[in-house]
């Protein structure tokens, strides 16, 4: 009887131990090691970097999300959940074995992959891709700054979930966009999660950071000393420049990217 009992239970470890090899074997064979969640920019949509995502697929699986701020979304929700939004894929592409997991976007799409390593900080690298939403250089000119205090009045006195009106920017362009108050808030505080040069320095580890910025982009006369040079140290970090403009820069650094995130194994 005792022979019966284990024999089973031999040929199924014998069975675990043959099969599992070959299923990771053919998981990196068939994908990229390393995998990307992108966020757009302001107004924008997953589809506005379609064509940077197709050009580095081959070498990193990339997810487009559509984030908040997107024009049809149009602030749906606040910094915080945006961040959570994030998080889930991250977490879900570690779940599916890849190793490592970056964030990035373009524009407000870096913004918000700053924000992530400052408030989560547990992916890898970060590609930032033409930065932009600068929150404390609009409150420091006047745009939207009354919007902005009776916000921070209102989420003070527990009326966040009022709705408020921001003449909102984006590169030169104005609209109008309502939200909660709490939204407004969350985005637009010129000390919040939006300024770049805090949430670099707050990253919760040192992780690699390919920043790219074009000649003709506005935040380019800023330099590193921006924000760049806030970040942790790691030496796998590069400060790319490129000649474009704001929202071509993904298509015209695609090439130095791919070696950036090849150079990364």
């Amino acid at each position: 009887m005792a022979s019966l009992w284990f024999q089973p239970a031999r040929w199924l470890t014998l069975t675990l131990v043959l099969t599992w090899p070959a299923s990771a074997w053919l998981q990196t064979a068939a994908t990229p090691a390393c995998a990307l969640v992108l966020m757009h920019g302001k107004w924008g949509g997953p589809q506005s970097l379609a064509l940077f995502a197709n050009k580095v697929e081959s070498t990193c699986h990339v997810v487009l999300l559509e984030m908040p701020w997107s024009g049809r979304r149009a602030y749906d929700q606040p910094y915080s959940v945006a961040l959570k939004e994030i998080s889930a894929q991250v977490q879900a592409l570690r779940g599916k074995g890849y190793r490592p997991v970056l964030v990035g976007g373009q524009s407000f799409g870096t913004n918000a992959a700053l924000a992530y390593m400052a408030e989560v900080g547990d992916a890898d690298g970060v590609l930032a891709l033409a930065p932009g939403h600068s929150p404390r250089q609009m409150y420091q000119q006047g745009m939207d700054r009354a919007e902005v205090d009776q916000a921070r009045t209102m989420v003070a006195a527990g009326q966040g979930a009022q709705a408020l009106t921001i003449n909102d920017m984006n590169q030169g362009r104005r609209r109008n966009m309502t939200m909660s108050a709490e939204t407004l808030l969350s985005y637009f505080d010129p000390d919040g999660l939006g300024h770049m040069p805090k949430t670099s320095a707050g990253f919760k580890k040192a992780v690699p950071v390919l920043w790219v910025i074009g000649t003709q982009d506005p935040l380019y006369p800023a330099g590193e000393a921006f924000a760049y040079s806030k970040l942790p140290p790691h030496a796998k970090s590069r400060y790319l420049v490129v000649e474009a403009g704001h929202g071509n820069t993904p298509e015209v650094a695609a090439a130095s990217v791919t070696e950036w995130l090849k150079a990364l194994d």
